[in-house]
Parts: C-alpha cells; sequence; structure tokens
C-alpha cells in the first residue's frame, strides 16, 4: 500500500505533497525535522491522505498533485475543507 498525502503547517502559506508507504512514520518524521524541506515548517498536519494499492498509480497521482491543474484540483477538492481559518 501506498499513500499519497497533503500536510498543512501554520508557518506556511503553502502545502506539503508527499507519498510514502508508512504514513504514519513519515508524519512523525516531518514533525520531529528529519525531512530537511519541511523542517523550518513544522509541525505539520495532515489535511488530507488517500491509499493505493499500486505503486505506480500512488506516483502518478503524487506527481499530478504537484503539477499546476493538480495543485488548483487539490486546493480546491481537498485543502480548502481540511484548513480553517485560523490555520491560514
Amino acid at each position: 500500500m501506498k499513500y499519497v498525502y497533503i500536510l498543512h503547517s501554520s508557518k506556511s502559506d503553502g502545502f506539503y505533497i508527499g507519498s510514502t508507504q508508512n504514513i504514519q512514520d513519515r508524519i512523525q518524521a516531518h514533525n520531529a525535522g528529519t525531512v530537511a524541506s519541511t523542517n523550518p515548517y513544522k509541525p505539520w498536519r495532515v489535511v488530507w491522505y488517500a491509499a493505493f494499492e499500486a505503486n505506480k498509480l500512488a506516483s502518478d497521482f503524487e506527481k499530478y498533485l504537484k503539477s499546476g491543474s493538480g495543485r488548483a484540483f487539490a486546493y480546491k477538492r481537498f485543502v480548502q475543507s481540511g484548513v480553517s481559518k485560523k490555520d491560514k
């Protein structure tokens, strides 16, 4: 099983999109500061995730979410409902 996820930090205007085999361990790593690209913005909160049985589907979907149209789709469909006004 592979997970694609979107994280939000109150210290950042943007969101982080990633994928992993073990979502709990990966989120802990983001919040522990062991992921260099997300360390300055911790703590992180999961606003959305999905599980995929096929690694290729997960990788393709993560790549799509990181594209311009994918980010627009994610913000409209996944992120808006997961982030309160106080988080922005």
